[in-house]
């Protein structure tokens, strides 16, 4: 009867054994199926157990970490850091990126077991591959920087929009001038545009670049004398992420990176200050730049086209230019001729100007012979850009569709202030103050062409000037 009962228990035990194995072994097949990374070590951190999608993700085999110890393996450089052993320590479980050095990169979860005494007996870890939303993260951010520097050009270029129908050239001397500029042009060279303010260098610079082999690629004014002066670096050549207080938190991009491959134009090149010489005087003899707050260069490929109306070599007399950045700049100078040299060319640009601006204010005025000879033979201290600016003010100001003689400003209060006369008539002091306050902006912004100069030449704030010259425009206007 005992030995029954033996038997039966035997039975009963082979049975459970059985059992036992058997869902062991669907249990081992569930783990081997499962996508995820399974990595098993017991409670000293032994490696006892991994599937085949942790050989998969990790491109580690089983023959290299079963029986190794964690420590071993983190020590050895197979692991970034060991999430096992985090866990044994913490004794919760935890949740880390690791990267192989397969050069995979993953998340990590690993957790304890415990037995009945509170002891660690195992750590499981699961791991799931997440090198391709890393790669794809990167794809996004380059796509991102690249929308973000085609944007920051297209907004360059729609900003400064190249328009060549300002060049009107009929002068012989000016011909043979805008000759050598064609032929310039095509030779992929440094040029320095040397002239007084308002000849119209600008206009030489962008005919430069319309008739190279850079037309198609991005052009891009710096304007040197207007940008402030803690602002000239990150403006030329972008900053990285964070490099300043108050910095965009995305980092920027440079006029120079956005004229890659095309032509960058350094308008008043004299008003930079000397440590952004040599920064400039490194691109000019690299070909590279290095952002604000990086540690990296960026190699651009870039035409420098410059433009001064100062005398450079007295400033480098004086020491406020760099005599190596001047050679560097000095390849090829072209002097620009100002406009009393070129007479020939006054009479074309009256009438070019006559009708941008009949154009523009929806007018049909023309020009009397007698206020063209008044124009030819004043001396034109503003060169074109004043010359332009007068035609403007005697369009909008003449009462009939002829401009005459009388309605041409420039024989008046600016140029010999003190021929007043006094008039046998009433008059609103106010309103005169205000006529001879308007003919004082408009001649300073002729003669100089920016704010600054116009405004430090009337003695007055920047600003000032702005405010003003926008309220007697916008009057003006009103009155047409």
């Amino acid at each position: 009867m005992e030995n029954k009962k033996i038997s039966e228990s035997l039975k009963l035990s082979d049975e459970y054994t059985k059992g036992l194995q058997i869902e062991t072994s669907r249990l081992y097949d569930i783990i081997e199926c499962s996508y995820d990374g399974i990595y098993i070590t017991d409670g000293e951190a032994n490696t006892i157990f991994l599937n085949k999608s942790y050989e998969k993700i990790t491109g580690m085999k089983r023959k290299e970490m079963i029986g190794k110890n964690m420590k071993c393996l983190e020590k050895n450089g197979f692991i970034s850091k060991s999430a096992t052993l985090m866990v044994l320590k913490s004794r919760e479980s935890v949740t880390i990126e690791q990267k192989f050095k397969t050069g995979k990169k993953v998340v990590v979860s690993g957790s304890p077991i415990f037995d009945d005494k509170g002891n660690i007996t195992m750590v499981v870890t699961n791991v799931r591959d997440v090198t391709e939303l890393y790669e794809l993260k990167e794809q996004l951010e380059k796509n991102r920087e690249l929308t973000e520097k085609y944007y920051s050009q297209v907004e360059a270029m729609r900003k400064q929009l190249l328009n060549f129908s300002d060049i009107v050239v009929k002068d012989e001397r000016m011909l043979n001038i805008l000759e050598m500029v064609r032929k310039v042009a095509k030779l992929d060279t440094t040029v320095l545009l040397l002239g007084e303010t308002g000849v119209g260098k600008e206009r030489i610079a962008k005919y430069v670049h319309k008739n190279s082999k850079r037309s198609k690629k991005s052009f891009i004014k710096i304007d040197c004398g207007a940008i402030p002066y803690n602002l000239i670096e990150s403006e030329l050549f972008g900053y990285e992420k964070g490099a300043f207080t108050g910095a965009n938190k995305e980092g920027k991009i440079g006029l120079f990176e956005l004229a890659d491959g095309g032509t960058i134009f350094l308008d008043e090149v004299g008003e930079l200050p000397l440590d952004m010489q040599v920064k400039l005087l490194r691109v000019l003899q690299e070909g590279e730049i290095k952002k604000v707050g990086g540690n990296t260069t960026i190699k651009v490929d870039v035409r420098v086209i410059a433009a001064t109306n100062r005398n450079l070599k007295e400033m480098i007399k004086n020491k406020t230019f760099r005599e190596d950045l001047y050679y560097r700049l000095n390849v090829v100078p072209i002097r620009i001729l100002p406009l009393r040299e070129r007479t020939g060319d006054i009479e074309p640009l009256i009438d070019h100007f006559l009708s941008m601006f009949n154009k523009k204010y929806d007018f049909n005025k023309s020009i009397t012979r007698g206020a063209i000879d008044s124009l030819k033979a004043y001396s034109w201290p503003g060169n074109v850009r004043e010359l332009k600016n007068i035609i403007e003010r005697a369009i909008i100001m003449s009462p009939g569709d002829k401009i005459l003689r009388s309605d041409i400003p420039i024989n008046e209060v600016w140029n010999n202030r003190s021929q007043f006369k006094i008039v046998d008539k009433k008059v609103n002091m106010k309103e005169e103050v205000e006529k001879l306050e308007e003919r004082l902006i408009e001649n300073a912004f002729a003669k100089y062409g920016n704010v600054r100069d116009a405004a430090a030449e009337l003695g007055i704030n920047a600003s000032t000037l702005v405010r003003k010259r926008k309220r007697y425009r916008n009057k003006n206007m009103l009155q047409k």
